[in-house]
């Protein structure tokens, strides 16, 4: 620990409230852009994207909640949500109990129509932001925080297996 005993140093504390500052803004406002110009969440694109990089477009359930980091009720709970909208569909999946998450072909016009724009947007606002000569820094010190998890959950506090691999 610091001086400043469990509390953090006062750079410390600069740069965490910079961090969650922009976190939440820099989220709300993609978000809010991904809303308004193409109806999907956050949650939808992130669900979008994960299935459109995938062979065929198509996940296991168990792969997508850890690309995700979400819980099994809130994947579940979504995925249903963007089947009614028509974006996913269930699958069996040959061998095992739990179903494929497969993209439908209104999914994959979304993704093909939001990721353009979204990728400008994430240019100009964290890209422009962050600025060239700085991006390795921001990146390493992102992969550095990554990693300070990683081996946490490894050693003190590993996550509970999934049940439905």
């Amino acid at each position: 620990m610091s001086d400043n005993g469990p509390w953090l140093s006062d750079e410390q504390q600069t740069a965490w409230r910079a961090y969650i500052e922009v976190r939440q803004r820099l989220d709300t406002h993609l978000y809010r852009h991904l809303q308004r110009d193409f109806g999907l969440s956050g949650a939808d694109y992130e669900v979008l994207v994960n299935l459109s990089e995938s062979a065929a477009g198509r996940m296991r359930a168990f792969e997508l909640g850890e690309m995700t980091r979400w819980e099994k009720s809130r994947l579940s709970h979504h995925i249903k949500r963007m089947e009614q909208r028509g974006l996913v569909r269930r699958e069996a999946c040959a061998g095992s109990r739990f179903p494929d998450i497969v993209l439908t072909d209104e999914g994959w016009d979304a993704i093909r129509t939001a990721a353009p724009k979204h990728a400008a947007n994430v240019r100009a606002f964290f890209g422009e932001g962050v600025g060239d000569e700085r991006l390795d820094v921001f990146a390493a010190a992102c992969k550095g925080i990554v990693a300070a998890i990683d081996e946490h959950e490894r050693t003190s506090c590993p996550l509970e297996d999934s049940d439905d691999r």
